[in-house]
């Protein structure tokens, strides 16, 4: 038996706006960049007037939160995906390679240049966190103990970053090495670097990651 829809009218008018609104400032972000990202040229695009457009998003930054948390979700949403098929940390890895290539102007905004004047609520934030947890659990899974390191040890002491995640300071090490490499190859890649160099960057990416996954942490 289908669900009765209890939203009004007004309220499916409004989600149609705003969802139309985000899918405008995409649009716009992928010409000019989140830095350029402006209301009142998404009102113009849209027929709208500014004052009208700010019922449905009261300032650039409320937009710019709607898009972040949006990219967040979405990567969450395919590591979440990818472990419950049984990837492991090489797999989350061409989990986030693929999300990457598929919307560069998305990872950009969640992982290049931040954007001007703009800080992300902590609500928006802590979606990230379930990203970083997905990781930090698969590379605790490969990371055996071991001798401490100068770093290690250093992270005995400072890991608030990692919450309450039970993870050895080793497995927090391989986390940390993990994610900069790879989103060094990622950026640089996507960033067009990469053209006119003669080599497949997904070859550069595959060796990053089995270095990573070779090396002892």
């Amino acid at each position: 038996m289908a669900t009765k829809d209890s939203t009004t009218p007004r309220e499916r008018y409004r989600t149609q706006v705003r969802a139309e609104i985000v899918e405008q400032a995409w649009k716009q972000i992928a010409t000019a960049g989140a830095s350029a990202l402006s209301l009142n040229a998404i009102a113009k695009q849209m027929g709208m007037s500014g004052p009208a457009l700010y019922r449905y998003f009261a300032s650039r930054d409320d937009l710019i939160t709607e898009l972040v948390g949006s990219a967040y979700r979405s990567l969450a949403d395919t590591f979440r995906a990818a472990a419950a098929a049984g990837a492991d940390l090489a797999g989350l890895a061409q989990a986030l390679r693929g999300w990457a290539l598929a919307d560069p102007q998305r990872y950009f905004l969640v992982y290049g240049t931040p954007v001007p004047n703009y800080h992300a609520p902590e609500d928006t934030t802590a979606v990230s966190s379930e990203i970083m947890t997905i990781l930090v659990d698969a590379c605790a899974a490969l990371t055996p103990a071991g001798p401490p390191t100068p770093f290690g040890v250093h992270l005995a002491d400072h890991r608030d970053w990692a919450g309450d995640h039970p993870a050895s300071p080793e497995a927090l090490h391989r986390f940390l090495t993990f994610w900069t490499r790879l989103h060094g190859v990622l950026s640089l890649e996507l960033a067009g670097h990469f053209t006119g160099m003669g080599f497949d960057p997904a070859r550069l990416f595959a060796a990053e990651l089995d270095d990573l996954l070779t090396s002892p942490r």
